[in-house]
Order: structure tokens, then C-alpha cells, then sequence
């Protein structure tokens, strides 16, 4: 076997690492507005509150807006609880309803994306900020 053939078996095993990774769910990335978005859904919802927002329904619009995760540890010196950031939940989108005045926290969904994973942190994100999640599927 030539060395070109034992590169060529080679290479064949062991795909190229610079190559772009696949979702796992099957989405295609998009970028608008110099955004990245995991999904053309993502995007497309994007659109849709752009549109909402020129219009002055909603204002303060943010995109992937950072939930930090905390857990309370009891300590039995100083304070009685003491918190640990033990991770971020990333939503979609964040924006305040103007007739409402409410903040809308909003996760664009599919059925393969609603893991039990996802679900826990949904529960954890609404618990300890007081809001609630819309899912946008």
C-alpha cells in the first residue's frame, strides 16, 4: 500500500475538523442582520417581532438575551445563603409588550428540541426570575 493510499484510508475515517458541524436536530443556521440564528424558524421569528417593534407594539427588543442560573447553598457561618452560578439559559428573545408592560421571555421550539433537559432549565429560569417562558413552536 502506498503512503497515498494509507492517507487517503486515513483521511476517510477521520472527517476534516475544520469542517461545519451538523445540528443534531437537522436546523440550518442563519444569519440576518449580522445575527446568528440556529434555525430558519429563529429567524423568522426575528422578522416578526422586527415587524411588531417598527410598528410600536413591542419595544426593547433583545435577541439571546443571558438568564444566569443560580443554587442556593446553606452555610452555617455569615449569611444563611450563600449563591452559586452553575450555569446560563439562553432564550431566544426578550421584549416588553407595550399595551401590557409586560417582558416577554420567548423560545422558539420544535417537538425534538423540547428535551428534559430543556424543560428542567425552563423550570429553573421561571422559578428563580419570576416570568414565564413562551414557547414558540
Amino acid at each position: 500500500m502506498s503512503d497515498r493510499d494509507a492517507w487517503t484510508q486515513w483521511a476517510e475515517k477521520h472527517p476534516n475538523p475544520r469542517a461545519p458541524l451538523r445540528n443534531k436536530y437537522g436546523a440550518t443556521a442563519v444569519h440576518v442582520d449580522g445575527l446568528r440564528f440556529d434555525s430558519k424558524r429563529e429567524a423568522a421569528r426575528y422578522g416578526e417581532l422586527k415587524q411588531l417593534e417598527a410598528a410600536g407594539e413591542i419595544t426593547d427588543l433583545e435577541v439571546h438575551p443571558a438568564f444566569p442560573l443560580m443554587v442556593p447553598e446553606l452555610v452555617t457561618d455569615g449569611p444563611p445563603w450563600v449563591f452559586h452560578t452553575i450555569g446560563q439559559y439562553h432564550a431566544d428573545f426578550q421584549y416588553r409588550n407595550v399595551r401590557t408592560g409586560n417582558v416577554i421571555v420567548e423560545d422558539v421550539k420544535s417537538k425534538p428540541t423540547r428535551t428534559e433537559a430543556y424543560k428542567r432549565t425552563k423550570k429553573h429560569v421561571e422559578a428563580q426570575y419570576q416570568i414565564t417562558i413562551v414557547e414558540i413552536l
